[in-house]
């Protein structure tokens, strides 16, 4: 809010420096006529504001373009929001679409550049629209710059910070002087508004959070309040509601003073229950197992986080052909420590971590953590392998990493690039998918150097070519990076016996595949397949990762204590990708049915993860000459 006092608008640039001395809030606009454009100048006026104009003869304008239009507001001799006029050319940034006259309309808005978080909200707040076609549904009806704000606000400010200024926002006028009810009830369903799209964007993130408890407890109190005066209120808080999964059972005319308190108990118990039994969710959150056989190589078994000791050692045994009565789960922590977990034992932390490296053991050995490595499994590999179908064995793939990309949510990169709170539990799912495009790296290569005759090494390169082309036919661009980098790594590509007798047609389907992943041109031929392919998708998650982090790096966050706005909704576009890539127009998904027999091997994954015993056993099957 604008403070109180004298405010000067000066529209020649050439006098900023002039004007920095007095106190108050200043604007400099590069063009007289956006002041009858402006919003934010006529709520200033409002206040019986002062507008300068120098009539000196200012810089020449060599175009008509808007792009050199922006808006500066100080407060106490210091900026607090820069602003810049969207170009006439440019749409409006909203995914739906609008009238001729309301589009030209937004085409004249002004955009955040950078400000202090409170006045970055406030602009937010004063550009809402509340039209019906606006829109409930993220990403399509939602505004751009608002869709930004919420992807991106964990970086500048807390959500108990955020929490504050709304109910601020809700509960007091924004402007001196007297509001008419007609604009607080604007100001209040805006308020709601953004709430509502807040909740329905980043509820996995805010379920457990006590300060968002409080607040939509505090925020319903004021809302149901308010319903006397303003009954136009009861359909915005039948969208929040809707969103916390609650049913109300009182219509507006119930609201007497006898009934309120009681519905207000009812409907705070429903949210506050609701919320806990949406807490116990994050137990049936999923995570990659690594569970030790060798010292240099492991079982990765998708469990639940809630996993016990016991529930592994029978998932273990099954897959060795082993009694589970012979073995035991040792967590080695570190710097050399070992704890023998009992049956009952949880393996994974409350922040999803595992309590130690998980090695699988014999109880009768004599030094616990020397674990067995010879079993029939370990033997019969390579033909077990031989007898999937490919088209099978990407389908299982693919719904393996599906089940995994579905969930991740596009904040998740935010908060990856910018490592706060990492280990609350914010980034489970992203982890956990660029620890699968790792280990289907690993397993590629594990698979290929563990086959010890030159014949059945030759048809597993094939079939693994097979499978990878098969992935990027189902749109799973990470697995087929996995695999295509798996069959690339040094241990692999320098078996020139095996490769030889490679067919040619599949030597020219692996160089096509190749060609999808070559870097050159900042991965230009990546980009341009993944772009012709349509929704559902699986994008390459690294490079992913790699945009945003150059936009990180390349950008300072801050300006003169000011949030670089501009640098975020950077990230924001980026990120958006994941939402665009988990659904079609429809709203399918990708996964396919598969097949038992595969998806029993594909989720039980034996793994090499020291790359010296790789190129050992690569030296081994192909001596240097």
């Amino acid at each position: 809010m604008v403070e109180a006092g004298k405010h000067d608008i000066n529209t020649n640039p050439s006098s900023r420096t002039e004007s920095k001395q007095k106190q108050g809030s200043m604007c400099i606009l590069h063009d007289k006529e956006d002041l009858s454009r402006l919003e934010m100048v006529q709520k200033l006026a409002k206040d019986g504001c002062r507008f300068l104009q120098n009539h000196s003869k200012g810089p020449e304008r060599t175009s008509e373009s808007d792009e050199a239009v922006r808006v500066c507001l100080r407060e106490r001799g210091h900026d607090v929001l820069v602003l810049q006029r969207m170009s006439s050319e440019q749409p409006a940034p909203s995914a739906s679409a609008r009238g001729g006259g309301r589009e030209e309309a937004r085409n004249k808005r002004y955009v955040v550049v950078s400000g202090t978080p409170e006045k970055i909200l406030e602009h937010l707040l004063n550009d809402l629209m509340l039209e019906d076609e606006q829109g409930t549904t993220q990403g399509k009806d939602s505004d751009t710059l608002l869709d930004d704000f919420l992807l991106t606000y964990p970086v500048f400010m807390s959500t108990s910070d955020l929490c504050q200024a709304l109910l601020g926002h809700y509960c007091t006028k924004r402007y001196r002087g007297k509001e008419d009810r007609k604009e607080a009830l604007e100001r209040k369903r805006k308020v709601l508004h953004l709430v509502s799209q807040w909740v329905a964007l980043c509820r996995d993130f805010l379920r457990e959070d006590e300060h968002v408890k409080l607040f939509m407890k505090t925020l319903c109190r004021y809302v149901l309040d308010d319903l006397y005066e303003h009954p136009a209120l009861e359909k915005d808080v039948r969208e929040l509601q809707r969103l916390y999964q609650l049913h109300r059972r009182h219509t507006t005319d119930e609201y007497s003073p006898q009934r309120k308190s009681k519905a207000l108990f009812h409907q705070l118990s429903l949210k506050e229950n609701g919320l806990q039994s949406r807490g116990t969710q994050r137990e049936t959150k999923e995570v990659l197992c690594h569970m030790y056989i060798t010292m240099d190589s492991y079982l990765s078994m998708r469990a639940h986080a809630g996993i016990v000791a016991q529930e592994l050692l029978q998932a273990v045994a099954d897959r060795m052909d082993v009694p589970q009565g012979e073995l035991v789960l040792v967590a080695v922590t570190y710097p050399g420590g070992r704890l023998l977990l009992q049956p009952q034992d949880r393996v994974f932390s409350d922040s999803l971590r595992p309590v130690g490296r998980l090695h699988i053991c014999r109880k009768d050995l004599g030094e616990v953590l020397n674990p067995f490595t010879d079993n029939s499994e370990l033997q019969q590999r390579t033909a077990r392998m031989l007898s999937l179908n490919t088209w099978d064995v990407a389908v299982a793939l693919t719904n393996f990493d599906w089940n995994i990309f579905d969930s991740i949510h596009e904040q998740e990169l935010v908060y990856f690039t910018f490592s706060r709170h990492s280990s609350a539990g914010h980034t489970v799912a992203l982890e956990l998918l660029l620890q699968r495009c790792n280990e289907v790296q690993l397993w590629v290569m594990t698979e290929v150097l563990l086959c010890p005759t030159l014949c059945k090494r030759v048809q597993l390169i094939k079939k693994f070519i097979k499978i990878a082309a098969h992935c990027k036919a189902q749109r799973n661009l990470n697995c087929f990076f996995a695999i295509i980098m798996g069959l690339n790594t040094a241990a692999v590509s320098r078996l020139s016996q095996t490769w030889e007798k490679i067919p040619g047609k599949f030597k020219k389907l692996f160089s096509e595949l190749e060609t999808i992943t070559d870097p050159s041109l900042n991965h230009k031929a990546y980009r341009d397949s993944f772009k012709k392919m349509k929704a559902p998708k699986i994008p390459f998650l690294p490079l992913l990762l790699k945009d945003v982090t150059f936009i990180h790096e390349g950008n300072k966050t801050f300006h003169d204590n000011l949030v670089n706005f501009e640098k975020l909704q950077m990230i924001a576009d980026a990120v958006r990708l994941i939402r665009q890539c988990q659904k079609d127009h429809m709203g399918n998904g990708i996964a396919q049915k598969s097949s038992s027999e595969v998806r029993a091997y594909i989720d039980y994954l034996h793994i090499i993860d020291n790359q010296q015993t790789l190129f050992e056993l690569s030296h081994r099957l192909e001596p240097r000459a």
